[in-house]
């Protein structure tokens, strides 16, 4: 800012950033603002996943020579979300900036942040609403309710497991047999890759619980036991028919765009609140909502309730 003839310190900017966010954050608590545009009609894509920063606390005791508190750090997992429209083919429509935004709160939290976006979008319009993720049991727990809660008809609602985290997990099963040579785990992944795309899941399952019969090891149930939870989730062909995609390839770009190549790295630690903060500007930049998190943040209404 020196070229304006302000000279801020880091400190000053660290308040800054955090007083911005805490105001938009404000903002959303007490649903101030209304979104300009809607997804009335159109087909909404819904994902959220985990990322991985670290934390830091001060220890207690005393400081170091240099007068420094001591600190320890920890891997904390930021939950992301991110709301998107597809066009008829499955790709992500151009003209609708995604909605991302993530919180270092837990599961609970981001679905609060989730329930508020699509209210404000008004999901209960929608054409057709996919929620797309990996295995995670903290996401698939909270999707009915949250679904529900938002009036959207189970007509029109799809849950899908992401297509590469399925694949990745017949790796699994196929690595779980020790005798087989590489290439005959190769054929095996190809072949039931395929059955799987093709929508043929009950065969995929059945080949699966052919490996797994005599056999006890903790691998091999948890591998089955993973595609029998979510069968239901696996209709990849239907899913695409209905020009949807059936992967959650945006997920992970919004993750390592707002959180790999920023908050996660070497030395890099974080308070807690900075994390939250930034999580928050971090994921209205990338998804070029920047202007919208200005107007959040000054509301003239939202100096009466902070």
């Amino acid at each position: 800012m020196t070229d304006r003839g302000m000279c801020l310190d880091v400190s000053t900017i660290r308040k800054i950033a955090i007083r911005f966010a805490a105001r938009a954050k404000a903002c959303q608590r007490n649903e101030l603002y209304e979104f300009a545009e809607t997804v009335n009609g159109r087909r909404v894509v819904i994902s959220t996943d985990g990322g991985r920063i670290r934390i830091r606390k001060n220890k207690r005791g005393p400081k170091t020579k240099k007068g420094r508190n001591r600190y320890s750090t920890e891997w904390r997992e930021p939950k992301l979300l991110i709301i998107y429209v597809v066009n008829e083919e499955g790709r992500m429509a151009r003209k609708f900036c995604p909605f991302i935004d993530g919180t270092m709160k837990g599961p609970d939290a981001v679905f609060g942040l989730l329930r508020f976006y699509l209210a404000k979008l008004k999901l209960s319009m929608a054409d057709r609403v996919l929620f797309v993720a990996d295995g995670a049991r903290w996401i698939w727990r909270r999707v009915p309710q949250l679904l529900q809660d938002l009036s959207v008809n189970p007509n029109r609602a799809y849950e899908l497991v992401d297509f590469y985290h399925a694949v990745e997990h017949l790796g699994k099963v196929a690595a779980c047999r020790k005798s087989w040579s590489p290439g005959e785990r190769k054929k095996w992944i190809k072949k039931h890759k395929k059955l799987l795309k093709a929508g043929k899941i009950q065969q995929v399952i059945d080949a699966i619980k052919l490996l797994c019969r005599g056999r006890s090891s903790k691998e091999f149930r948890r591998e089955r036991n993973y595609f029998l939870r979510n069968q239901h989730r696996m209709n990849y062909r239907t899913i695409a028919e209905r020009g949807l995609p059936i992967g959650s390839g945006a997920m992970e770009s919004a993750i390592r765009r707002v959180v790999n190549l920023r908050l996660k790295g070497a030395a890099i630690y974080w308070h807690a609140a900075t994390a939250e903060a930034m999580l928050m500007l971090r994921s209205y930049f990338k998804a070029g909502r920047w202007n919208l998190l200005k107007s959040q943040s000054v509301t003239p209404t939202l100096n009466a309730v902070i």
